[in-house]
């Protein structure tokens, strides 16, 4: 039996998107033809690879398990393909990136692309939204990841991914009267100014408790009491809970995370690597901005 790499790459994406449209869509191809190989790829195998409850699939057990080989294998042909046709690109990228998107998710990217292009290094910066758009505007960056409100895009931008916002608080420590102590990032926080405007919206007043320079820190402020914070939905752990009192004020806005590149044209270096970035934690569909409405 053999597993042919088109088809491993459409079971990866059906998993990945949770829909056959949404798979077709990433992979550039008809939703035939992503029914086609999963239909396919299950008659060698012999077993279901899919569960489908409603409009949600998700992978079956044994799907799961060939997932763990598929995604090896990909990763393995395509880091091949991509040394042995790809130019060879050397020098140094100056890439900005805020917390949240630092280890966890930019590790695996980073590492693919410095085995792929072994002559090019990679400086990673990790601050605030507003510190490295400040440096990238400088001319000390080339290419950053950060917060922008939905309507503070720009022509150029590629939108990552949409972050939902949520209010946390301790459970024990929930502020449910008067002023309102805030856990912030600092003074160059993307979260900070949202929090003060929704807050006096409401006519709740506010001050800031603590500041870190982490999302963990934050986290565990919240968790000892000392205030309540705004944060990204897709960082929320630990024992925290959504603010009660967060129900009585304005909802906080969805943000855009972006990939924003240096005033000018971009080196073939630069792109190639916001081009891996945008593949591997891009939403499907996602694309550079042409012009902001």
């Amino acid at each position: 039996m053999q597993l042919d790499i088109e088809s491993l790459r459409t079971l990866a994406a059906v998993v990945d998107t949770g829909g056959m449209t949404r798979a077709a869509e990433q992979l550039a191809t008809s939703q035939s033809a992503v029914s086609w190989r999963i239909k396919r790829l299950e008659e060698r195998i012999g077993r279901n690879l899919l569960v489908r409850n409603g409009r949600s699939i998700r992978a079956s057990r044994d799907g799961e398990e060939l997932l763990r080989y598929a995604r090896s294998i990909l990763d393995t042909h395509d880091e091949a393909v991509a040394r042995l046709t790809g130019s060879q690109l050397s020098g140094t990228i100056r890439l900005g990136a805020t917390e949240e998107v630092s280890a966890h998710l930019l590790g695996p990217v980073i590492g693919r692309f410095n085995r792929i292009h072994p002559d090019l290094t990679i400086e990673v910066q990790i601050d605030t939204s507003l510190a490295l758009e400040e440096r990238l505007n400088a001319g000390r960056l080339d290419l950053v990841l950060i917060q922008t409100e939905l309507d503070d895009r720009r022509a150029g931008d590629t939108v990552l991914w949409v972050d939902e916002q949520r209010w946390i608080s301790s459970p024990e420590w929930t502020y449910d009267e008067g002023p309102v102590p805030l856990v912030t990032f600092g003074d160059q926080g993307f979260y900070r100014a949202r929090a003060q405007r929704v807050l006096q919206r409401a006519g709740i007043a506010s001050s800031v408790a603590f500041s870190g320079r982490s999302t963990a820190s934050v986290i565990a402020a919240v968790e000892a009491g000392l205030g309540v914070a705004a944060l990204s939905g897709r960082s929320v752990i630990g024992e925290v809970i959504d603010w009660p009192r967060g129900d009585t004020v304005d909802p906080l806005q969805p943000v855009n995370q972006v990939a924003r590149l240096a005033p000018g044209e971009a080196s073939p270096e630069v792109a190639e690597l916001l081009a891996d970035l945008q593949r591997v934690l891009g939403a499907p569909g996602s694309v550079a901005i042409g012009t902001v409405g």
